[in-house]
């Protein structure tokens, strides 16, 4: 993949990545707000229970930012576009749907 259309992706990737990750903090804070407002006991904890899975959607979050932090590093070293495990070329397609892709499809499919 060419180094310019690579940058642009990664880029993409983090800004949406980023966007979502700030919207998720945002109704977090609310969601923990709402909880402590008095009331039924029932109203406050469903704000509690989306704030649970809010809270692993941020880490995944936060793990593909990581993620996109290595792809670019990978780009510096002039390795991105390689399997991080066996050397093996990713293809293009992959990395146009998933920029920080480290492994080709079938390794990360063992994987799974």
């Amino acid at each position: 993949m060419d180094e310019q259309k690579a940058r642009t992706l990664l880029e993409g990737d983090r800004h949406h990545t980023q966007r979502r990750l700030k919207q998720l903090l945002g109704e977090g804070q609310a969601d923990r707000a709402a909880a402590n407002e008095p009331g039924d006991m029932f109203d406050s904890a469903q704000p509690l229970i989306q704030q649970g899975t809010d809270d692993a959607v941020i880490e995944e979050l936060q793990a593909h930012l990581d993620a996109i932090d290595r792809a670019e590093r990978r780009l510096e070293a002039g390795t991105y576009g390689y399997s991080v495990r066996s050397g093996l070329p990713i293809p293009d397609d992959r990395l146009e749907d998933e920029p920080a892709a480290e492994l080709t499809v079938e390794e990360a499919a063992e994987g799974s």
